[in-house]
């Protein structure tokens, strides 16, 4: 197993690198984690409210804990880690971020043209005509909240059992194979087809570093396990 100065150097000599991100990174900005105890919402799991079928049976509820999560993530600022990612898109060649979050923290950080396979919980999507825009209200001042056009809107993320936005994957996908370098950042990796983007980087030949403060399903797919927040390693890397 590699440490940390074999996977600088990697990083120095590589001309293509893509970053997967999850939720690890966005906790470390006070972010809830969305299946640890400080993502939990009254009674409810996550799991259970975010499905096209709970939002048919009561948008007012699922809104209610947009709204909620909506107001955790308004005052929560990007890190040294989204810093970090910043720095190495301007300096790689090629670089792709992917994220698993919603949050919108790569943005405010400086990150270009992110791939959000979750969506983004600042946008809304109308249910009726389709239409999308932002809106960063927190909290919103009507639950639930409407379009224009009179139609429900509902958050502009992806819900359990719903495809991923058009291409998204396609283009994650790419990045994966085409890297020379593969970054793995606080990411549990049981979520797919996200999870599957590290072992398809592995067998396309990209050296995989994993940085997380503890062992994931990923752990068995890398050459390089960092074991650390991200906004102390990741710096410290690049």
């Amino acid at each position: 197993m590699a440490d940390l100065e074999e996977a600088r150097e990697w990083l120095a000599r590589a001309a293509s690198v893509a970053a997967l991100t999850g939720a690890g990174i966005s906790a470390e900005s006070g972010v809830p984690t969305f299946r640890g105890a400080g993502g939990l919402w009254r009674e409810y799991r996550p799991e259970d409210l975010a499905t096209p079928e709970a939002f048919a049976r009561d948008p007012r509820l699922v809104w209610e804990w947009y709204d909620w999560r909506r107001q955790a993530i308004r005052t929560a600022q990007p890190n040294a880690a989204h810093l970090a990612l910043v720095q190495l898109e301007r300096r790689i060649p090629r670089f792709t971020l992917i994220t698993q979050n919603v949050d919108g923290l790569h943005d405010m950080a400086g990150s270009g043209g992110v791939l959000k396979l979750h969506g983004d919980i600042w946008r809304m999507r109308c249910t009726a005509c389709g239409a999308e825009w932002p809106d960063r209200c927190a909290p919103l001042p009507k639950l639930p909240p409407h379009c224009a056009c009179g139609g429900l809107a509902r958050p502009g993320v992806v819900w359990f059992g719903e495809p991923l936005p058009d291409g998204t994957m396609q283009e994650a996908g790419h990045a994966a194979a085409s890297a020379e370098v593969f970054l793995v950042i606080g990411t549990s990796a049981v979520v797919h087809p996200a999870a599957g983007l590290i072992p398809y980087a592995r067998r396309a030949g990209a050296k995989v570093i994993e940085i997380n403060t503890e062992r994931t399903a990923a752990s068995q797919w890398v050459d390089c396990a960092l074991r650390g927040p991200a906004g102390e390693i990741l710096p410290r890397l690049i």
